[in-house]
Formats: C-alpha cells, structure tokens, sequence
C-alpha cells in the first residue's frame, strides 16, 4: 500500500468547492476512503429530533468528509497549496512540500 500524502494534524488547502481557500487542520484521515475531515470546513446542519440522549433536540452542525483530491497540502514556507513529494533524507523516507523543497512536520 502507498503512503499516505496527507495525515492527520497536517494543515491543508481547500482547492475546490464552497470553501475553497479556506485553510484548516486535518482532525481525521480515511485513506481507504480517499476522504479527510478538516477542522472548521465543510460543516453541513443536521435537524435531530428530540431523544432520551438528546431531549432538546434542534440542530447539529458538524464536518463532513471531504474527497482528499479537494484539498492540498500548505507549504511551511508560504502558505500557499502544494503537492507532496517523497525524499530519503539521512536514511528516513520524509514528506517534502514540492512547491519549495521544505520538510513537512508528521
């Protein structure tokens, strides 16, 4: 299996959609999904109805998953959407930001 481009706790880009360029953090990676939960983006409103672990009931706003091809890595140097690239740096496989070279943390 390949490794995974992006983790959770990366900070990422959203490139496509109603919050396209919104920055936030990755709270939940699916990789067998091809899917990630980014913090602050995405949030879709559910209208529950009242229950015993819920009595008030109302509504519930939460983040849905979005498709890992909707958002890019943020360069540690900029800030701006970057791809991911592999490097062998002192005998450990790394994540490198394609757009300056820069090591990405995780």
């Amino acid at each position: 299996m390949a490794a995974a481009k992006i983790k959770k706790g990366d900070r990422v880009v959203i490139l496509s959609g109603k919050d396209k360029g919104k920055t936030g953090e990755v709270t939940k990676a699916m990789p067998k999904d091809g899917k990630v939960v980014v913090s602050g983006v995405n949030i879709i409103t559910r209208h529950r109805k009242p229950s015993q672990t819920n009595p008030q009931g109302g509504l519930e706003r939460t983040e849905a998953p979005l498709h890992v091809s909707k958002v890019a890595i943020e360069d540690p140097k900029d800030g701006k959407p970057s791809r991911v690239r592999f490097e062998i740096r002192d005998g450990k496989k790394v994540r490198v930001a394609a757009r300056s070279g820069e090591l990405i943390n995780g």
